[in-house]
């Protein structure tokens, strides 16, 4: 009962900061996959600054200047997580300006080059989708290498998101791609996981926590995944983070596949959804890399950074009792207690 108080009282204090700062929580931003606006995040004016990138990618978004932040997670070979947009700063320092990084050409993202993933499991349960891998060098995602990371999700401390501005989709759930409200993804250490709640589902929220940020994959994203193998499976639901031991889930219907079969220039595979045999897929055209996506995404940086009024954190124009602040150490300070609460 203490804990649900503590959970209540944060997000009402949460909330009440956003309504005070006059502009809509992420999570509240709701759109289709044919209405997505170029920029999600369109305030200004505020502690953490603008919205790094965009939203609407394509062909010519597409290459290793992208600063797409919209994500896809579909399957094992079809996935996308957050990383930097270039190297030197630590997850914790710039995961408000994340791009997405994806296994696939054609989603208007930056690309990662073969051999950047050791090992992947994917598994679809009940209530969510969920990758779970092994990164060869972190320096090939713009990420210090040794560096432990950090959790990115659709809250952050002033509900703006992490990165701010940045989208989810996903086709696993009913063959055609709907938003993900609810998600969180934990990058560091030469590991990942990416978890997304079925929108659908009562409890999308719950299994897919956001305050266990410190508590990494292992608490909030259970997996049976293996350096060296990429696999696909049906899985059960994974007790709710805090809420039971956190323990793998039984998982069936597993897949094992060749990376080079599903990942890269040689790849030949799509790989099935697991259970999703009677689903039936609409046919979204994507976009195929261009040989101009490279400079036309660099033109769009160039555009984006010079009409940045702001720091990811805020700290160049806020002092340190602004309200992001006060914000940020609260949410910390329960979040530490509910952690405690648990054990």
């Amino acid at each position: 009962m203490f804990k649900a108080t503590l959970l209540a009282a944060i997000t009402s204090s949460a909330v009440l900061f956003a309504q005070a700062q006059n502009y809509t929580p992420l999570v509240d931003k709701r759109y289709t996959w044919d209405t997505i606006p170029y920029k999600v995040d369109t305030d200004v004016g505020l502690p953490r600054g603008e919205q790094l990138g965009y939203n609407r990618c394509n062909s010519t978004t597409e290459g290793t200047e992208s600063l797409c932040q919209t994500a896809i997670i579909n399957s094992l070979d079809d996935f996308c997580f957050w990383a930097p947009p270039s190297p030197g700063r630590s997850v914790g320092e710039i995961e408000g300006e994340m791009v997405a990084w994806c296994t696939q050409p054609g989603h208007g993202t930056r690309v990662m080059v073969d051999g950047t993933l050791t090992g992947v499991q994917f598994t679809k349960a009940p209530d969510y989708v969920q990758v779970w891998g092994f990164i060869s060098d972190q320096s090939k995602i713009n990420m210090v290498p040794g560096d432990a990371g950090g959790e990115m999700d659709p809250h952050g401390a002033d509900l703006r998101g992490n990165p701010m501005g940045g989208l989810l989709f996903s086709n696993a759930f009913t063959g055609v791609y709907v938003q993900v409200v609810e998600w969180h993804n934990f990058m560091g250490g030469n590991q990942f996981c990416l978890k997304a709640c079925d929108p659908r589902g009562a409890q999308d929220a719950e299994y897919c926590q956001h305050i266990f940020d410190t508590q990494g994959c292992q608490f909030n994203a259970p997996s049976g995944a293996r350096d060296g193998v990429f696999e696909s499976c049906a899985s059960d639901n994974q007790p709710i983070p805090g809420q039971g031991a956190a323990i793998p889930p039984a998982s069936s219907l597993c897949s094992t596949f060749a990376s080079t079969d599903i990942f890269g220039p040689s790849a030949t595979v799509r790989v099935p959804i697991p259970g999703a045999s009677t689903m039936s897929f609409s046919t979204i055209p994507r976009p195929t890399p261009s040989t101009t996506s490279t400079s036309s995404a660099a033109a769009t940086q160039v555009a984006a950074t010079t009409s940045r009024t702001g720091t990811a954190a805020g700290a160049s124009s806020t002092s340190a009792a602004g309200p992001s602040y006060v914000a940020h150490t609260l949410a910390g300070m329960v979040a530490v207690a509910l952690v405690l609460l648990t054990v």
